[in-house]
């Protein structure tokens, strides 16, 4: 579908707030999670994300899609086997075909409830058809300044995402 096009009919599709792609995820650490120092895997940490990013991405647009990017991922704090660890999913922005989420990852101290901000990274999920084409995905309703907010920041990750693909080639 030429870009024009694809333009026009996302513009006709209805809005969703961002409320109502919201995903949170909760599971407890297990030894298999763990590295030899007891903290969880970073692989273990991506793949997490990346589930949480779908989840929000399919209560979007109700459709297939599939990852297209993951920005950088920081770990910040170890997350220790026993721990919880907790995934907040949020969609920042609706392009055309893509979308962009953020995903916030925590740990939780079973005992003292402690809480500590431990990873943050932006997935791009792009929807697709039933041909597996990338499809027009529904705008994004911004209910709140947080919304407002992370809805402007997503364009120039993703302007930055475009020119550093671009440069690839």
């Amino acid at each position: 579908m030429p870009e024009r096009a694809r333009k026009a009919s996302s513009q006709k599709l209805p809005g969703k707030p961002v409320s109502a792609s919201r995903t949170d995820m909760v599971e407890v650490v297990l030894p298999q999670d763990v590295n030899v120092f007891g903290n969880i895997l970073g692989g273990r940490v991506m793949h997490l994300v990346d589930i949480a990013a779908a989840i929000t991405a399919h209560r979007h647009c109700r459709s297939m899609c599939v990852t297209a990017s993951v920005d950088h991922i920081d770990f910040r704090n170890p997350i220790r086997m026993g721990e919880l660890i907790i995934l907040k999913a949020s969609l920042n922005r609706a392009f055309h075909t893509s979308m962009e989420i953020g995903v916030k990852v925590f740990s939780e101290d079973v005992l003292s409830g402690q809480k500590k901000h431990t990873t943050s990274a932006y997935v791009t999920f792009v929807a697709l058809d039933e041909n597996r084409e990338p499809k027009p995905v529904p705008p994004v309703i911004c209910q709140t300044a947080e919304d407002r907010r992370r809805f402007r920041e997503a364009l120039v990750r993703r302007k930055y995402r475009l020119a550093h693909r671009a440069s690839k080639h």
